[in-house]
């Protein structure tokens, strides 16, 4: 009977209605999901790639699914993908040479990478 008892009133695990995800979890995350992205956004390129070489036909079937609002949707995520990729790697470089594991740089630095990431994506856009 005791030990019943005592497992009643064990804590639960926090939920995720009350657990705070760390920017750096969310960062670790996403830059997984990019991994991926990054590889399905590849086809897209290679698509692009053997279009181009085939002849106009090609490229004209391509250029209509990649001027859509869709392809172009694909485009501009795929391109925000590459760059939050890219900056998030460097991070990690900085983080293999032994700079900002304390937890306040790992903080700051994962709200630089989203908000950097953004910034740029949007700045290539507009180039």
């Amino acid at each position: 009977m005791a030990q019943t008892s005592l497992k009643r009133s064990r804590p639960l695990s926090p939920h995720m209605q009350i657990y705070r995800w760390p920017w750096t979890m969310a960062t670790s995350i996403v830059h997984r999901i990019t991994g991926v992205g990054n590889t399905l956004g590849t086809v897209f390129l290679v698509w692009w790639l053997i279009a181009v070489a085939s002849g106009p036909s090609a490229y004209a079937d391509f250029q209509s699914v990649a001027g859509s609002y869709l392809g172009l949707f694909v485009l501009f995520g795929y391109t925000w993908s590459l760059l939050y990729h890219l900056i998030n790697g460097v991070r990690h470089l900085g983080w293999d040479l032994g700079y900002g594991f304390d937890n306040d740089a790992a903080e700051r630095s994962s709200l630089v990478i989203f908000a950097l990431s953004g910034l740029v994506t949007i700045a290539v856009w507009i180039v």
